[in-house]
């Protein structure tokens, strides 16, 4: 089997865009919740805040499961791995859909949170491995190219087939899509033995002495916690300022998904020269976004018209941090993949928890205000990163 990265190797296209299919369908089913808080909400007798944790707990145990998932798979075939996780999603969308009871739900979420955190720990150094050196970037944009399409499709259709036959008939529908995903992988993934020895826990948290690195991983953490403490909650918003409009609220979060998809595309050109400025003014103008959701009345064209620019930044800002760890981190891609992972899916658990609590003491200003803030902090440190990041240049330049 041919090496990670080497130049000359023949790329498996078809299996990086097996990869990307099912980290579509993950963060789908991992997000589908934003769209149907209502309805859950409603059919399981909670409060929306409650079932916003439905969010949180697949964060937690995805969180979890990428800071041990090396130490745990120790030397096993990496193709194996990932099919045993997309056989996991499987199995908690058919018990989400099922769910007679707010305990039975979070327990099927807390499966698919360890699909999550397994999946997206090894993904990207797994695509490494499939394509030439000279590929890898593209390669590693379509993988990441799988969260615009979920974007895309997961929210407004889930609005609006919740609205057709119901929230677990739209759960329900991401099952056979990811037994497509299971049949696909079985057949293009080559034999991923492990390239080096097993990766301890502790090699892991090793990686924050790396300054810039730990300070970036900050900055990520700060990024998708401000960033989900606000979109978690986009759904009561949406019902407030449409008057509970299903179809225009399908409309709505359709245009964000479909921003967010040119977003992607969008910033796959800027990286190569412009990955720091991205990394520095994607979560200052989303902070400017959540203000400004905030202060004026919301109308559904205003609503609309500012979500769609949140998905065009938004969506493409992950691209960017793990283009980032990429260059930052090269030969350490699947222990400090998993690392980003927990951090991501920690902020992400925290956004749906902390917005929880503010959406129902104060509604949706409590968390957008909130939002706001952190993102103001992500891009002070993504600065700062890449100060940290100029100067090492500077110092690795021959005298």
């Amino acid at each position: 089997m041919p090496a990670s990265g080497k130049i000359g190797i023949v790329p498996a296209w078809g299996a990086v865009i097996a990869m990307a299919l099912c980290a579509t369908i993950l963060i789908s089913s991992e997000f589908m919740p934003v769209s149907l808080l209502s309805p859950i909400a409603r059919d399981l007798a909670i409060t929306e805040g409650h079932a916003g944790q439905s969010i949180s707990i697949s964060g937690f145990f995805a969180l979890i499961t990428s800071l041990f998932i090396s130490a745990i798979i120790g030397v096993s075939d990496r193709r194996r791995v990932v099919l045993i996780f997309t056989v996991l999603m499987i199995v908690s969308g058919v018990m989400v859909a099922l769910a007679p009871n707010a305990p039975l739900l979070m327990a099927g979420r807390a499966l698919l949170g360890v699909a999550i955190g397994g999946f997206w720990s090894i993904s990207a150094a797994i695509v490494m491995r499939l394509v030439p050196e000279e590929s890898v970037p593209n390669a590693l944009a379509i993988l990441n190219g799988g969260n615009a399409v979920a974007t895309t499709l997961g929210a407004p259709i889930g609005s609006l087939i919740g609205g057709l036959i119901g929230w677990r008939g739209a759960f329900f529908c991401v099952v056979p899509l990811a037994v497509v995903a299971l049949a696909w992988q079985w057949r293009s993934l080559p034999a991923l033995p492990p390239e080096k020895a097993t990766i301890r826990a502790r090699d892991v948290f090793a990686l924050l002495k790396h300054r810039q690195f730990a300070i970036g991983m900050i900055a990520v953490s700060l990024f998708f916690f401000g960033q989900f403490t606000l979109f978690t909650y986009l759904r009561p918003f949406l019902d407030l300022v449409t008057g509970n409009d299903a179809p225009l609220i399908s409309a709505i979060l359709l245009a964000l998904g479909i921003a967010g998809f040119v977003g992607t595309i969008m910033i796959g050109w800027l990286l190569k020269s412009h990955l720091y400025s991205l990394l520095i003014t994607i979560p200052a103008m989303l902070a400017v976004i959540a203000i400004t959701m905030v202060e004026i009345d919301g109308t559904p064209l205003t609503a609309g018209l500012l979500l769609t620019l949140w998905g065009l930044l938004a969506t493409a800002a992950p691209v960017g941090w793990w283009t980032w760890l990429s260059r930052t981190m090269p030969h350490e891609a699947e222990a400090g993949g998993g690392l980003m992972v927990a951090i991501i899916q920690l902020a992400i658990m925290l956004g749906a928890i902390v917005g929880g609590a503010l959406f129902d003491a104060w509604g949706y200003r409590g968390p957008f205000s909130v939002a706001a803030g952190l993102l103001v902090i992500a891009s002070l440190l993504a600065f700062v990163t890449s100060r940290i990041g100029a100067a090492r240049r500077l110092a690795e330049q021959p005298a």
